[in-house]
């Protein structure tokens, strides 16, 4: 029986402990009745043991309660949204191990003030509703905070990559093509990869890659995808292996997210598809010469895009991994964004911020992203008709805190749908950057006033607004509002 069902196990130990506490008995004095050791009782209580029915019985006669009702998932009334929370989907999948806690010990926690945690709890589950908010939001968030425990910094996914590579005789000071990769699967991992089928498929030609498992594993690729793009695909799918994963996802694109396992063992492939693809040591000495330089070049940072033949996404977000772990440039956002083919619209599609500055941050889905951001101005570039990736940067004022960042930014056409895809990093001026980083007061690098969003943003006479101030408005009036009653208030 110690084999129950967690959930089952956490309530069992929530409603012992509530009726004991209801009985005025201590942990010994119930032990005693029922025949059991302290620690034991415990145990129970935490969650973590569940008795077998002996026991429960002796339990059951222990409390003065029927067996039947200590067995069973009803609870009184004031444990309801205890027992509804310890249930849920979000209790069962979230991650608490990563941050050092079980859900035994939060559980343990609540259990102390069953009706106000409970309430608690229920309060956030119905904001969660309120806003759509799945389970993988929740998953995908603690991963986030899991980056940033660790600087997005993970020495062993780096060790690993680099042993593949050695081991796979590869040249760490030449770029690994996507066929190189392509046979490494077939030859090592018994692969079949088909990169014809989800191009012509009615309902899956918007897919970069699905996974089929067996003894002879198929990996469908889109073959309408550029070479740098099917080379992270195949390193990907390489991490899986070198890593040892057996929870994972099928598809390259998140269609249903399951366990925190498969977000967890996509974001360590992934990694390791970088660190390959990136390897460390050379991408930090090209890192360090073009940091050095006294003045900001387009150009020299467009050439390392080719230098290592990875994707513009790839070797931003590398850049989040990188500049923390040799830099010490850990005040840094990563941002992704699609305009769809035609529309002044832009939609965050990834977010990863490591700064103390909250950007973006509680942003409502209708409103505009500020246009004076550099991805912005990179994709208008790309619209009008530039050649290849469009690279821009800028140091990026925002006028709410004062903060300031060194942004860059650069934007291409998507390459399945319409559109226009625009990756920005930004990483804070501190003296820290100003030791590292030698163009930053160049004065061909734009200074630029920067907002939230349009509707948030009290710049006065921006050519590039989208929509009026109405957030910073109804805050302002609020304000106002606010000095009002407090100044009758302390007239009478």
């Amino acid at each position: 029986m110690a084999t129950q069902p967690e959930p089952l196990r956490l309530v069992l130990g929530v409603k012992l402990r509530s009726l004991r506490q209801e009985r005025g008995l201590t942990l010994g004095a119930v032990a005693r009745r029922a025949g059991l050791s302290v620690s034991y009782l415990s145990e129970i209580e935490k969650g973590a043991k569940y008795p077998k029915p002996g026991r429960m019985v002796d339990l059951a006669a222990a409390l003065g309660v029927p067996y039947d009702d200590l067995v069973s998932l009803k609870v009184e009334k004031p444990l309801e949204d205890l027992r509804a929370a310890i249930t849920s989907p979000f209790l069962r999948a979230f991650p608490f191990e990563l941050f050092g806690v079980g859900r035994q010990d939060v559980v343990a926690l609540m259990a102390g003030v069953p009706e106000r945690a409970g309430a608690m709890l229920r309060a956030f589950l119905e904001v969660g509703r309120a806003y759509d908010a799945r389970v993988e939001h929740f998953l995908f968030a603690a991963l986030r905070a899991y980056q940033q425990m660790h600087a997005n910094h993970f020495p062993e996914l780096e060790r690993a990559a680099d042993a593949f590579r050695a081991e796979a005789g590869l040249d760490a000071g030449s770029n690994i093509d996507a066929q190189t990769l392509r046979r490494l699967l077939v030859e090592r991992h018994g692969y079949l990869v088909d990169d014809t089928t989800l191009p012509a498929h009615p309902a899956l030609h918007d897919l970069r890659s699905v996974y089929v498992p067996g003894r002879s594993p198929t990996l469908y690729v889109n073959g309408t995808l550029r070479g740098e793009q099917l080379a992270f695909l195949y390193a990907r799918e390489l991490g899986f292996r070198a890593l040892g994963v057996t929870e994972r996802p099928t598809t390259s694109s998140w269609m249903r997210v399951t366990s925190f396992e498969q977000v967890l063992a996509n974001f360590r492939a992934s990694y390791f598809a970088g660190a390959l693809l990136i390897p460390s040591e050379a991408f930090d000495a090209d890192l360090r010469a073009f940091l050095r330089r006294p003045a900001w070049s387009a150009g020299a940072f467009t050439e390392a895009l080719g230098r290592y033949g990875a994707t513009t996404e790839m070797l931003f977000y590398r850049l989040t991994e990188r500049l923390p772990a040799a830099f010490g440039l850990s005040e840094l956002f990563f941002l992704r964004f699609h305009a769809p083919a035609g529309a002044d619209a832009f939609h965050l599609t990834k977010a990863f911020n490591m700064s103390h500055v909250p950007v973006p941050h509680g942003v409502d889905p209708g409103e505009h992203y500020c246009r004076r951001w550099v991805a912005m101005a990179a994709a208008r570039a790309v619209s009008a008709g530039a050649a290849g990736p469009a690279v821009q940067a800028q140091r990026a004022s925002f006028v709410a805190d004062g903060a300031e960042f060194f942004t860059l930014a650069a934007a291409r056409p998507l390459a399945l749908q319409p559109g226009i895809a625009a990756v920005m990093l930004g990483v804070r001026i501190d003296d820290t950057a100003r030791s590292v980083v030698g163009f930053l007061d160049d004065p061909a690098l734009l200074r630029v006033p920067v907002g939230l969003t349009c509707e948030r943003c009290g710049i006065p006479d921006c050519s590039l607004r989208a929509a009026e101030p109405s957030a910073l408005r109804r805050e302002e009036h609020l304000v106002l509002r606010d000095e009002a009653l407090a100044g009758l208030v302390g007239l009478g």
